[in-house]
C-alpha cells in the first residue's frame, strides 16, 4: 500500500477515536502508517480545521492535537499543499456533484496525487473517484 489521502472529517475522527470512522477506513490508516507511508491531508483541510476552531464547531484542544501530529515525522501526518496542478484537477469533478468547494479541492488532490481519498462524504463517494469507506 501506498500514502491515502484523509478527508477534513476523516482526521478529526481519528485523532479523536471517534466510532463515527468506519473500520476499513481505520484499518486503511493503520496499514498505511504501518508499512512506513504517511496519510496525507490537504491544506485546504488546515484551513477548514481553522476556520471550524474560529466558528466555535471545533475544539481549539483538538485543532492542536492535529497541527502538533503534522509536525511530527513519526505519527505519519502529512500536510499536502494545494497547488496549480491541484488546482486544475478541480475540473474533472463536476460541481453539479460535488458543490462544495473545499471538497472539491480535496477531491482533486486524491485525482492528482492517484491516491485513495478515505471520506464519509456522499457527495464525493459520487464523483467516481477512488474512495475508502
Amino acid at each position: 500500500m501506498a500514502s491515502i489521502i484523509a478527508d477534513t472529517h476523516v482526521v478529526i475522527w481519528l485523532v479523536t477515536n471517534s466510532p463515527r470512522l468506519s473500520v476499513k477506513a481505520r484499518n486503511a490508516i493503520r496499514q498505511t502508517i504501518d508499512d512506513g507511508f504517511p496519510v496525507l491531508m490537504s491544506a485546504v483541510s488546515v484551513a477548514e480545521l481553522i476556520y471550524a476552531t474560529e466558528k466555535l464547531r471545533l475544539p481549539k484542544a483538538v485543532l492542536n492535537v492535529i497541527l502538533d501530529t503534522t509536525h511530527r515525522d513519526h505519527y505519519g501526518l502529512k500536510v499536502v499543499p494545494f497547488d496549480m496542478q491541484i488546482a486544475e484537477t478541480m475540473t474533472s469533478i463536476p460541481r453539479d456533484i460535488v458543490p462544495d468547494l473545499p471538497d472539491r479541492m480535496i477531491a482533486a488532490t486524491s485525482i492528482a496525487l492517484d491516491l485513495p481519498l478515505i471520506t464519509a462524504d456522499g457527495k464525493i463517494h459520487r464523483s467516481g473517484i477512488p474512495i475508502i469507506w
